[in-house]
């Protein structure tokens, strides 16, 4: 009889012990699983259809919060898939109060609101109710306030604007687009060289015989009358200070400086003490 080679079962035995660890760790795993799939679920598909939990609104304090939800159109059933951010921005844009409103979406519940506020370049006199009352209006000619001091320091520290002519003046009314470059300057000098725009205590707007209008500026501390075309510029305003400056040392009194034609021209009234 031949010999063979003889093969036994060598693998060992099942250990019921590792076998019941592996089982509740497989459980386990499945558990896991389960829990989370379900908080991808919540988090993915229930949670941004569901109202904004968390609104936040910054920029302006005095306005009313109500108010501002309304205007963007964010109401108790709001949630992150509804919520239009573009049409919030417009919206709350078309508030006389605000220059510019920013909304973002934070996934899955939150809804940012940042406004800027409309910001005084200049105020005007105008007839309202029987009284005659400061109207403040912004770089875009947007009159925002009427009646209250919006200028930081004091109504002084805005020049006023005279010749213009108002009528059923109300919150929101806008100045025709034809001063929208004036007010563009206005706007430029009190961002970047406010001390130049203080030293001009009034500006006059005058209607030209055809078309469009120009300026005529009475400084503060000089009594004269600064006549130059339709823009206002620091070249302009400093270039009206150096003069004055030089008419004072001379000790000449000046009725009238005329920059209309790009070189200054002036009517002489006195000598001063005389």
């Amino acid at each position: 009889m031949s010999e063979g080679f003889v093969f036994e079962n060598t693998l060992p035995e099942e250990n019921p012990v590792h076998s019941k660890m592996d089982r509740r760790l497989k459980w386990l795993l499945i558990a896991l699983a389960v829990i989370l799939a379900g908080e991808l679920i919540w988090v993915l598909g229930v949670t941004p259809c569901m109202p904004l939990s968390v609104i936040e609104i910054s920029g302006i304090p005095e306005l009313d919060r109500g108010a501002v939800l309304t205007q963007a159109g964010i109401g108790v059933h709001t949630s992150y898939m509804t919520m239009d951010a573009r049409g919030a921005e417009l919206a709350l844009g078309a508030m006389y109060q605000v220059e510019s409103a920013r909304v973002t979406k934070q996934f899955p519940d939150t809804v940012k609101i940042v406004l800027e506020k409309r910001k005084a370049v200049a105020m005007a006199l105008a007839p309202i109710n029987g009284k005659i009352e400061p109207v403040f209006f912004d770089r875009y000619g947007v009159v925002f306030k009427i009646g209250e001091d919006v200028a930081e320091g004091g109504i002084h520290t805005l020049p006023i604007i005279s010749g213009l002519v108002f009528e059923n003046t109300s919150l929101g009314m806008r100045l025709p687009a034809l001063f929208q470059r004036f007010l563009t300057d206005l706007g430029r000098l009190n961002s970047s060289a406010p001390e130049l725009l203080g030293t001009i205590s009034e500006i006059q707007v005058k209607a030209k015989p055809y078309d469009g209008f120009e300026l005529v500026l009475f400084p503060v501390h000089y009594p004269a009358k600064i006549r130059v075309g339709n823009e206002l510029t620091q070249d302009t305003i400093r270039y009206m200070l150096l003069l004055i400056d030089v008419f004072i040392k001379q000790g000449v009194m000046v009725d009238e400086i005329d920059f209309r034609t790009g070189t200054a021209s002036y009517k002489k009234e006195a000598a001063l003490g005389q």
